[in-house]
């Protein structure tokens, strides 16, 4: 038969309920400052002026026939692509638009978020997107943008349903 052997008594002192206490407050204050930091920045960054990554500066302006023209011949074939929002890092990935507006879309942030309904419509010459998220932290929550073919960006609404907060947002295509 093996003998068992005897456990070593620790030579670290257990801590008493108070220290424990101590380090309980202090990690828990920690993580609320750091939160709060963070909550800050985020915010900060998507308001006028704050500060926010840099949008990339928008490519040699076209002219805006030219731009209308390739627009009512390619449909809404201008909207496929991966568009990313800077301020955030989200990825809006349009995989395909119908003739009559369907769009098939994953949001990611950065992992996939399911798209309830995404569908384009046309305003005169003006290209619309709206997408739907549905998420349990994203219930309601929308995107209302617009298509500016002279800078190629996506510019518009963010409505955060869990919050009530619009948003101002602009995606730019990614390469």
């Amino acid at each position: 038969m093996t003998k068992l052997k005897r456990r070593q008594p620790s030579s670290r002192k257990p801590l008493t309920k108070s220290g424990l206490r101590r380090v309980s407050v202090l990690t828990v204050t920690l993580v609320l400052a750091v939160g709060v930091v963070a909550t800050f920045v985020l915010l900060r960054g998507r308001q006028p002026g704050g500060m926010g990554l840099p949008l990339p500066s928008p490519p040699a302006p076209r002219s805006s026939l030219a731009a209308s023209v390739e627009s009512a011949e390619s449909g809404f074939r201008a909207l496929s692509g991966r568009w990313l929002r800077p301020d955030g890092g989200y990825i809006l990935d349009i995989r395909d638009v119908d003739a009559r507006g369907k769009i098939d879309a994953v949001y990611l942030n950065p992992r996939p978020i399911p798209v309830a309904r995404a569908e384009a419509t046309r305003d005169s010459s003006t290209l619309n997107v709206f997408v739907a998220l549905r998420a349990p932290s994203y219930p309601g929550s929308t995107y209302t943008l617009s298509y500016d073919p002279q800078r190629d960006q996506l510019a518009g609404i963010y409505f955060q349903a869990a919050v009530q907060q619009r948003f101002d947002v602009v995606f730019v295509r990614m390469p």
